[in-house]
């Protein structure tokens, strides 16, 4: 059954004669009558009973006004609620994002698109893991995804997101000597208070310690990533944190410092390949506008 059926339909029964009905809607007779038969044929029954020159509602037809209405107007509620969405009045956006990067640099993401586009619902989810925003996003589950750069992006299209630099950060009052960057070799001195194995915060530490050989000192290892701050701020331990988690730490009395040598993290927005839902499509772009360079900001740069 097709709208312009419905319309047809309820146009013969309001004006009684199938010329004035083509004429209303501005189609030719012969089209008009055409569709009326082939309703006709799919409903299995007569709508109209000829009368002169004009036609009356059949018992059946008399039946099916109300409804065909109600389908009018559920057309027209469909076509207002996409051009809505389309134009980004109103519709739903779902993200996954690794802790850190949820906070930085997600979070001012969200604020500016928000800003702009304040009818669109986000939902925000955490993985339990960052090979899992992958899977989610290739699965169809979320439509974007925040996750480290080394995870395998099979299937899935990804943006690379600015570099991140990684601080020690360490107890209130914790002495630091006078070259302040903290060696690597220092680190694996210390205490560490850090999350399970094959989290995102425990890459950081993972990843650095061991490439000097030396044996890391885990002093607390807590399920809850928002319980490390806390814990360092009590002298459980020191950790490793992207620049605006450090500065919020070191904020709250934390002591912090660059590592020697440097370590930054890398996280990349990933996104199926294809057509993106309006709202998809345009936090994206925002994404590729924040942090791609000038001469890269035209075309289609996300898609690498």
């Amino acid at each position: 059954m097709e709208r312009k059926q419905v319309e047809y339909f309820l146009a013969v029964a309001a004006h009684g004669s199938f010329t004035s009905a083509a004429n209303s809607l501005r189609v030719s007779q012969p089209s008009l009558s055409y569709g009326i038969r082939a309703l006709e044929k799919e409903l299995g029954a007569t709508l109209f009973r000829r009368l002169g020159r004009g036609v009356v509602l059949t018992s059946t037809g008399e039946a099916l006004l109300a409804p065909a209405r109600e389908v009018i107007r559920d057309f027209s509620k469909l076509q207002t609620e996409a051009r809505r969405v389309t134009e980004l009045m109103s519709g739903r956006l779902d993200i996954v994002a690794v802790t850190t990067l949820a906070i930085d640099p997600l979070a001012a993401f969200v604020g500016e698109f928000r800003n702009r586009y304040p009818g669109v619902e986000l939902s925000i989810s955490d993985p339990e893991n960052a090979a899992a925003v992958v899977d989610l996003v290739r699965r169809g589950h979320r439509e974007l995804g925040l996750t480290e750069r080394n995870i395998a992006a099979d299937g899935v299209e990804t943006f690379h997101l600015p570099e991140q630099e990684v601080f020690a950060v360490l107890p209130p009052g914790t002495e630091l000597s006078d070259s302040v960057p903290v060696s690597v070799r220092e680190l694996a001195t210390l205490d560490i208070v850090t999350t399970p194995p094959g989290t995102t915060s425990r890459s950081f530490v993972d990843e650095v310690v061991p490439s000097i050989g030396a044996t890391l000192r885990i002093a607390v290892e807590v399920t809850h990533r928002a319980a490390i701050v806390p814990l360092v701020l009590a002298g459980a331990g020191a950790t490793l944190l992207p620049g605006r988690l450090a500065r919020d730490a070191a904020a709250l009395g934390a002591v912090i410092a660059p590592l020697d040598p440097p370590v930054t993290r890398h996280g990349v927005l990933v996104f199926p390949p294809g057509p993106l839902s309006p709202a998809a499509q345009a936090f994206v772009d925002l994404v590729v506008r924040r942090c791609a360079p000038d001469d890269a900001a035209s075309g289609d740069p996300a898609r690498s």
